[in-house]
């Protein structure tokens, strides 16, 4: 297993896994991801901050990361933390635990970074997704309701979250 960069020769593999995490969270959940927009991810992968896990040549998980994340973590977005967003698993690798391997990786990250927290948030109260996230290592702070969310993706609009971290 390998952590690196994504580039742009993943772009079409992770809105694949993009598609599929939100067929799955339209089977399972009300909120789902919308289609992400290109650009976006282009941004990620130019600013080295779009993420992938690679298990025997092949791309077992995809997410972002910034520093910066005002419009859901409000006050608290002054704190040094590294924020991770839209972890998609290519579901050959499901119940391989990867969110682990992540948060692994991301502790060594923030210290890279000089941080202090590692940050999450899903959108809405699903229980299910924050018990896995606790046995992952992260802190559940509780439910948020968003106040500014123009320019955040359609799903967080009038949104309630679940937000996440954890302190190093």
């Amino acid at each position: 297993m390998e952590i690196q960069n994504s580039t742009s020769k993943d772009i079409d593999k992770i809105f694949r896994l993009y598609k599929i995490a939100t067929d799955f969270q339209k089977s399972k959940y009300i909120v789902h991801w919308p289609e992400f927009e290109l650009n976006i991810v282009q941004k990620e992968i130019a600013e080295n901050r779009q993420w992938k896990i690679i298990i025997d040549n092949k791309i077992a998980c995809v997410w972002a990361t910034t520093f910066d994340d005002p419009q859901i973590w409000e006050e608290r977005n002054s704190e040094p933390s590294v924020y991770i967003h839209r972890i998609a698993t290519n579901p050959d690798f499901r119940g391989q635990n990867l969110v682990s391997h992540i948060v692994e990786w991301a502790k060594q990250y923030v210290l890279d970074n000089k941080k202090s927290f590692i940050r999450m948030d899903t959108v809405g109260e699903n229980l299910e997704l924050i018990n896995y996230y606790k046995k992952c290592g992260f802190t559940f702070l509780g439910l948020s309701k968003l106040k500014n969310t123009d320019t955040l993706p359609a799903h967080y609009q009038n949104a309630t979250v679940s937000l996440f971290q954890i302190e190093l």
